[in-house]
């Protein structure tokens, strides 16, 4: 895909529907620069805002006008996003890194920011890992560890590099996610953006591993390491 007018319009249009208190202050933009990234990152980002701002009780027609123009989620134009991202999953198209961030960096001035990278992260692992084929994923997840490890390893490798632009080290009972260019990383205050990456490699651990080992991260580019490492145990559970 060429740079998008409407992902450029979701921006320009939204910014201001943001609450002042919720700008990343303090926060300095890092030279993030990457190749196009796989559809499903931008679309889990929206999917994610549209979860978090959708009601959970049904409301009369005029209230839900009312909050279409106060929450990011709720817009026309990220209703239209989300399709054009969809269409964009089915026809293997990429999506330009400097979109997705601009949408990062809109996603970090919310008040609830970590919540929505989190559930973003989740969504998005769970999108990569339905792209395995069922085979292979219940290898890794049913056979003996001897013989699933080695397979959910293999799996969580490709999917680090596919999805994240990154690669997956092991060291003994460790493993070791690092992503040179994370886009999420200037998102929000206290490194709330790397949550994205966080929730989704422990998710697609759980997914393909069994494995529920807190995921911590170590080295991270907004406290000024050359990139952003995340560290787990590898056990099942």
């Amino acid at each position: 895909m060429t740079r998008d007018p409407l992902a450029l319009a979701l921006v320009a249009s939204l910014i201001n529907d943001l609450p002042h208190r919720a700008t990343p202050l303090g926060v300095p933009a890092l030279a993030l620069v990457g190749g196009p990234l796989d559809a499903r990152l931008p679309l889990a980002l929206l999917e994610a805002v549209k979860a978090i701002d959708t009601p959970e009780a049904e409301l009369d027609a005029e209230y839900v006008h009312e909050l279409r123009n106060k929450r990011l989620g709720l817009s026309d134009t990220v209703y239209q996003q989300i399709r054009r991202y969809s269409d964009a999953v089915k026809r293997q198209q990429r999506v330009p890194f400097g979109d997705v961030l601009a949408l990062a960096r809109l996603i970090g001035r919310r008040p609830d920011a970590d919540i929505a990278f989190r559930e973003a992260g989740r969504r998005w692992a769970r999108a990569a890992c339905d792209t395995l084929g069922t085979t292979m994923r219940g290898a890794a997840t049913g056979m003996p560890s001897l013989i699933g490890r080695p397979i959910a390893l293999r799996l969580l490798r490709r999917l680090a590099k596919r999805f994240m632009d990154g690669q997956i080290v092991r060291q003994g009972s460790t493993l070791l996610l690092d992503i040179a260019q994370p886009v999420s990383a200037d998102a929000a205050p206290r490194a709330a953006g790397c949550g994205l990456y966080e929730a989704a490699f422990r998710e697609a651990l759980q997914l393909l591993a069994n494995a529920d080992g807190a995921v911590e991260h170590v080295m991270c580019r907004s406290r000024g390491d050359s990139h952003c490492q995340w560290r787990t145990e590898w056990r099942r559970h």
